[in-house]
C-alpha cells in the first residue's frame, strides 16, 4: 500500500504504542477473570448441546448449577459427571435436560477426569479446524472469483426459511456476504435459543440450527456458482463467546465482534464485556473467522466530522486488542462508514480522505465500509446519489468489505428488489472505475491529504488522553460515541467471576497454544 497522503509513521507508530498502553491493564483484568458465557461456550466446544422442556440451554443449566463454584471452571463438573454417570456426551446432555444436577456427582478420579475432558477439547476443536480447512479449500479453488471489496448484503425477515429464499437470491444475483441481522434485544438474553426459529422482530434469531441451515443454503448457491459464498451472525451481546464457538462449529465466515459496542450501545457491563470480547476472539482467531468491528455506530451518536479521530482510536484499540486474543490483521475487518452531513461542502473530499486513511493505516486489514444511513431520507433518488458516491469511495480507497445502501434505507427494511437495485449500482460503479486507485493521486497541501493527517494527529491526542485516564474511565466519562457508561453499571456484570487457583479450562488454554498466546 503506497503512501499517498503522507501519513507520519512516526505519529501512527506513537498511536498503536498508546493502544497497547492503553489495552494492558484491560487485559490484566481479563487474564484473572471468567464470565458464565466463557464457561458456557467452552462446555459447547466439547459438546453440551440441547435444551429442556423450558427452552433452557444445557449450557446454561449447566453453568447456573454451578453457582458459587464457577471460580474453578465448569468443565470439570461436567465430564466428571459424564464418566460418574456412564454412556455418551449425548446422553449426559438429554439427562441434564431431564433434570440431572451436575453437582450430585462428587468429584472422582481427577486424573480421569483430565483425560477426558483433554479428548473432548481435541475433538471438539478438531471439527472448528475442519470447517476452517473447508473454507480455505474452497477459497483457493474459486480464488478470484469474489468481488472486490466482497459485496455484502443483509437478511432480516425473522424467520430462518425466509431468510434462506433471500439469501439464495442475493447471492445468485452477485453478493458475496450474507448477513443475517440477528433479531433486534437478542444481545441482552444471557442464554442462546435452542433449535430453527421463524418468528424475530428486526431479524432472526442466532442459534446453531440456524447458522446450520443458511451454511448448506449457502454452499447450495456456491457450488452452482463456483464462487464462495460468506455468511456472517453476530458475537456480540451477553453470548459474545457461545455465538462465537457455534460459528465456529458450523462454518461462518465473519462475525460481529467488537471490543466496546456492547457497552456503548447495548449498556453491557465493561468488564464483562472485556473478558467475553477476548475469548470470543480467541475463538474467532482459531476457526479463521473474519471479525467486523462497529465503528461506523460512533457516528450515529457522534458527528463524523468533527469526532472522526474516535473512529480512528477505536480502529487502533480494536486492532490491540484482537492482536492479544492472537488474531492475524487479515483477519480483522475494522469498521468505518460514510455517515458525514450530505450538506458539507467538499463532503466526499472528507469521506475519501478518511476511507484512504484508514486503507494506508491498517493495509492487511480487509476493512469493512459501512454506507451512509443516519442521513438518509424518503427521497430515494437522492438516496441511490449517496450510495452511489459510497460505492465509489470504497473502490478508490480499496475496501475489504462493502456493505451494500439501500436506497430504501430510512423507509422499510428493504425488499429484494432495492437489494437487486444495491448490487447493480455497486457492480456498476466498481467495474467501471477498476483502475482507479492505481491511478489517483493526492495533491499536497489540498483537502484529502490535509484532512486525513489532521485526523490522525487528532487521534494521536485522544489516545493520550485516554492513555492518562484509563480506558474504563474515558468510557464512563463518554470519551466514545458521547455515551457515558458506569465501571459497575450496566448488563452482565453478575455474570463476572474471578478465577479461583484452581481455575482450569482447557479449551482456553488449548486456544492460547494453538494461537501462540503467552496469556
Amino acid at each position: 500500500m503506497r503512501n499517498k497522503l503522507g501519513l507520519s509513521k512516526e505519529r501512527i507508530d506513537r498511536a498503536r504504542e498508546l493502544a497497547e498502553r492503553i489495552a494492558l491493564p484491560v487485559l490484566d483484568f481479563v487474564a484473572g477473570h471468567t464470565t458464565v458465557t466463557v464457561e458456557r461456550a467452552a462446555l459447547r466446544l466439547i459438546g453440551a448441546d440441547g435444551s429442556n422442556a423450558d427452552g433452557a440451554p444445557v449450557p446454561n443449566l449447566v453453568v447456573d448449577q454451578l453457582k458459587g463454584q464457577l471460580e474453578s471452571g465448569a468443565l470439570a463438573p461436567y465430564v466428571n459427571a459424564l464418566l460418574r454417570s456412564g454412556g455418551g456426551v449425548g446422553e449426559l446432555n438429554a439427562k441434564i435436560a431431564g433434570g440431572l444436577k451436575v453437582t450430585d456427582f462428587p468429584l472422582g478420579d481427577r486424573a480421569a477426569v483430565r483425560r477426558k475432558t483433554e479428548e473432548l477439547v481435541a475433538e471438539g476443536l478438531k471439527r472448528v479446524g475442519l470447517s476452517r480447512k473447508h473454507r480455505e479449500a474452497k477459497l483457493e479453488e474459486w480464488k478470484d472469483r469474489n468481488s472486490k471489496p466482497l459485496l455484502y448484503l443483509i437478511v432480516a425477515t425473522g424467520n430462518i426459511y425466509e431468510d434462506v429464499k433471500q439469501a439464495q437470491a442475493a447471492a445468485l444475483k452477485g453478493a458475496d456476504v450474507i448477513a443475517v441481522i440477528r433479531t433486534t434485544a437478542q444481545s441482552l438474553l444471557d442464554y442462546v435459543p435452542y433449535g430453527a426459529t421463524t418468528e424475530g422482530f428486526g431479524g432472526t434469531y442466532a442459534t446453531q440450527e440456524n447458522f446450520r441451515i443458511m451454511r448448506a443454503a449457502l454452499d447450495e448457491v456456491a457450488e452452482r456458482e463456483k464462487r464462495y459464498i460468506w455468511l456472517t451472525n453476530y458475537a456480540s451481546g451477553l453470548c459474545m463467546p457461545e455465538i462465537a464457538a457455534m460459528g465456529a462449529i458450523e462454518r461462518l465466515d465473519m462475525m460481529l465482534n467488537d471490543s466496546m459496542y456492547g457497552i456503548l450501545f447495548r449498556d453491557i457491563n465493561m468488564y464483562r464485556t472485556f473478558v467475553d470480547q477476548k475469548f470470543s476472539r480467541m475463538i474467532n482467531a482459531y476457526a479463521g473467522i473474519t471479525i467486523n468491528t462497529g465503528e461506523d455506530n460512533y457516528l450515529t451518536t457522534s458527528d463524523a466530522f468533527e469526532k472522526a479521530n474516535t473512529v480512528l482510536a477505536s480502529q487502533f484499540l480494536n486492532e490491540r486488542f484482537a492482536y492479544a486474543a492472537g488474531m492475524p490483521a487479515r483477519l480483522m475487518g475494522l469498521g468505518h462508514a460514510m455517515e458525514m452531513e450530505p450538506g458539507i461542502e467538499n463532503g466526499f473530499l472528507y469521506e475519501l480522505a478518511q476511507a484512504q486513511m484508514a486503507r494506508e493505516i491498517f493495509p492487511e486489514a480487509p476493512l469493512k465500509y459501512m454506507p451512509p444511513t443516519k442521513f438518509m431520507s424518503g427521497d430515494i433518488f437522492k438516496g441511490h446519489v449517496m450510495d452511489s458516491m459510497f460505492n465509489f469511495i470504497s473502490k478508490a480507497t480499496d475496501q475489504g468489505i462493502h456493505l451494500l445502501g439501500m436506497l430504501t434505507e430510512a423507509i422499510h427494511t428493504p425488499f429484494m428488489m432495492d437489494r437487486f437495485l444495491g448490487l447493480e449500482s455497486a457492480k456498476y460503479v466498481m467495474n467501471s472505475m477498476a483502475g482507479f486507485s492505481d491511478e489517483i493521486e493526492f495533491r499536497e497541501g489540498g483537502i484529502v491529504k490535509t484532512r486525513a493527517n489532521k485526523v490522525l494527529e487528532e487521534t494521536v491526542v485522544f489516545l493520550e488522553e485516554i492513555a492518562q485516564k484509563g480506558l474504563l474511565d474515558s468510557i464512563a466519562q463518554g470519551l466514545f460515541a458521547d455515551v457515558k457508561r458506569p465501571k459497575d453499571g450496566g448488563k452482565g456484570l453478575e455474570g463476572l467471576v474471578k478465577k479461583g487457583p484452581e481455575y482450569w479450562n482447557p479449551v482456553e488454554d488449548e486456544l492460547k497454544k494453538a494461537l501462540g498466546l503467552a496469556r
